[in-house]
Formats: C-alpha cells, structure tokens, sequence
C-alpha cells in the first residue's frame, strides 16, 4: 500500500492516531451530521462499552522471537487481503465528503482491504463498483417489499460484489437522543442513491424524523425465513452482521450463513447491549470452525485488532473512524487512517513476538 498523508487545518497538528481525526472532524461537519456519526443509542452505554472491553485485556508478550517485517495478511471466504482490517457498511458517506462511498472504496482497494457498501449508501451500487477493483461486499437491509430487496441482491451481483451481509439487529431504528435534540433529518442534496423511485413512503415529522425515514426503508417483522430466502436466493455468500450470542450463531450457519459479524451496531441500537468484543469468544466457540467469525465495534488502535484476533475472530471491521478521516481527507483521509492501523498493527506484533496474524492466540492476552 503507498503511503498517505493528510494536511491539517491550519492550527492544528496533523493526525497521528485514529482518534485525531474525530475532533478536526467535528470542526469541519455540522453539528447535526456530527452528532449522527458520533452518536449512540440512549445513554451511550454501549458505545462506551466497545471501547471499555477492549481496555480489560493487556498482552502476555514474548521474547527472543525474532518477529521484524511481521506478515499481516489474511483470508476470508478464500480472498487474501493484506491485513485484518475491512470497512464496515455505514450510511450516507457523502454527508461527510463530495465523492462518499467512491473516495472511500478507492483508499479501501488501494490499502488490500473489503469495503462494505450500505443499501442507505449515498452513492449507487453500480457506481461505487466502477469506482475501484478491489473487494466489495454489499450490506442488506431486508425492506418491507421482498422485491425490492431481491432487486439490490441482483444488482450487487451483476455489479461484482462478493459477498451480502444481512444486518439483521435493525428491526427498528435505535433510539438515539442526539438525533432527537437535533430533530436530525436528510440534510439537502443527500439522497438514499439505492432507492431512488421505489422508496416507501416516509415522513418527516415528530421528534426523530431521520429515525421515521431508516424505519420505512427496513423490515420490522425480520425473520429466521428472510436469512432462508436470502441465502436461497443468491450464489454470493451470505454473512450475518448484528449478532451476539452462540446459539442464534450457531442458527445462522444451519440456515446457510457462510459468515458471521460480531456487532452491536456501534452501540446504535440496543442500549446496554454487551460489547462486540466480550460476545466474540462464544460466537468463535460455536461456530468459528465452520466460517470466519469478525467483530466490529469500538476499533480504534492496531492492538484492539490485535486483540481480536487472539480471541478468534477472523478480522475487524471500522466504522466511525473512517467516517471522520473522509470528513478530514476524503480519499487520502482514509488512507493515511488505513496506514495508521497497519504501521500500528506492524510494530505491535515485533513486540509481541509474532510473526504472522495466524500466530496470534488467546495464550497471549489476560483479562484484568
């Protein structure tokens, strides 16, 4: 991958860690789109918990193990990518830059990454797909006419997706407090690109209009039979994003699920929900033999990535921090973001004593 840099804004020094670019962010969007990107459900508890799991473990790391140049690349559903780190689906990247999913696909492609494509993207399915050739994967919302969400299937495949993930902890919109303050709604000129001419019919009214908008684009009666359907449906593999607990893991693959996320959707839905990284082990426990188990929520540093994977999970997603480097760069924001984790993950596995993610192993993590 090249290297990236981005410039600061004036008076300010440029970001050397992923949580640098959240408050130059925050000087740059509106309060309303900030709050949207940043927020979580009710109190935050469960934001906060991602990151305070990650704090509870500390590294048992090895010595005189030469481990210089470590091999940071990985595999999932049989593609190599050059390290463990992938774009997880978040909505409307063009509130936040110009070019939106596109510019954020590119640095994706470019850094040997997955970028995962929202149904409430911004920028189309096709068009994202012409932007760059790297892996792509499209998320699912399942809507409430089965035809329309058969017609994104279809279109992720003609467009060379690799794969669909079904979120499948959004029966509802999450009551976020910050969105309600702002009465937060589609700023002007944002569209939902996907659904332009068959979007259900939504107002803006009451005390969270953005929240009233996502509920009319999504399925509140999901089910065990809509999972059924959607791997029936296509030869791409399905992966299931948004679960936490062994027994609905171990559901998910009877029925066809090639993949599983551990997720709690940024701690955007059920408030005090447990963290991603505390449900990941007995996911990995139930099912991780038979199909790569990934984790996202509260991923800031290249030891939080590092500490997944000693727990099992096959790779990470991010989210929110890739949102604020777009904000700062656009293209090249996401890429100096990608850099950052890479360079971390590199010098924290020389001093670990590993040469290569597949020796990472709970062995060396303890839970304080």
């Amino acid at each position: 991958m090249k290297d990236a840099a981005v410039d600061a804004p004036a008076g300010s020094a440029p970001p050397v860690r992923l949580d640098d670019f959240e408050p130059v962010a925050k000087t740059l969007l509106p309060q309303g789109i900030f709050d949207y990107i940043a927020g979580g459900a009710e109190d935050e508890a469960a934001l906060k918990g991602n990151r305070q799991a990650f704090a509870r473990y500390r590294f048992r790391f090895k010595i005189l193990t030469p481990a210089d140049q470590p091999d940071l690349s990985s595999e999932v559903l049989g593609q190599r990518f050059q390290m463990p780190v992938h774009l997880a689906p978040t909505a409307l990247h063009r509130m936040a830059h110009p070019e939106g999913e596109a510019a954020v696909y590119q640095a994706a492609s470019d850094a040997g990454v997955a970028f995962c494509l929202s149904t409430l993207s911004s920028v189309s399915i096709e068009d994202v797909a012409a932007a760059a050739r790297g892996v792509r994967w499209f998320q699912l919302y399942m809507h409430p006419e089965r035809a329309v969400s058969a017609s994104f299937v279809e279109r992720a495949v003609d467009a060379g997706y690799g794969a669909i993930l079904l979120t499948v902890d959004l029966p509802i919109a999450g009551r976020r407090e910050r969105d309600i303050h702002n009465a937060f709604s589609l700023p002007d000129g944002i569209a939902y690109t996907n659904l332009l001419g068959r979007q259900s019919a939504a107002t803006a009214e009451g005390p969270d209009p953005f929240a009233q908008m996502v509920n009319a684009q999504i399925d509140p009666g999901l089910g065990w039979d809509d999972l059924e359907w959607l791997v029936g449906k296509t030869s791409l593999p399905v992966i299931v994003k948004g679960l936490v607990r062994a027994d609905d893991a171990r559901h998910a693959v009877e029925v066809g699920a090639r993949g599983i996320v551990v997720s709690n959707h940024g701690g955007r839905q059920l408030d005090y929900a447990i963290a991603s990284l505390d449900a990941l082990p007995e996911v990995v426990d139930a099912v991780g033999n038979v199909v790569p188990v990934l984790m996202d929520g509260g991923v800031r540093r290249g030891t939080d990535v590092l500490k997944a994977l000693c727990l099992g999970a096959s790779g990470v997603l991010v989210g929110r921090p890739y949102l604020y480097a777009l904000a700062v760069g656009g293209a090249e924001g996401v890429r100096a973001m990608l850099a950052m984790l890479r360079d971390e993950m590199a010098v924290s596995m020389t001093l670990l004593g590993v040469k290569s993610v597949s020796e990472l192993s709970e062995d060396l993590l303890v839970r304080i």
